[in-house]
């Protein structure tokens, strides 16, 4: 499984039970916007160097 697809199935699970536990509304919105915004955002306060470091890792995988 790529972790592209796992990333995918943990956000629908997130998105699932925020569903299950606030129902629907603005606090169900702003919890699925938390959970997709975080990686974002730690994404792009890395530097330049980090963020080259990072994507040279997941191009060679980590463990291989």
């Amino acid at each position: 499984m790529s972790p592209v697809q796992k990333y995918a199935i943990g956000a629908g699970a997130a998105v699932l039970l925020s569903l299950i536990i606030f129902g629907t509304g603005w606090i169900t919105l702003l919890v699925v916007l938390g959970v997709v915004a975080a990686p974002v955002v730690g994404y792009f306060m890395l530097d330049p160097s980090q963020r080259e470091r990072l994507k040279r890792v997941r191009k060679r995988g980590i463990g291989r």
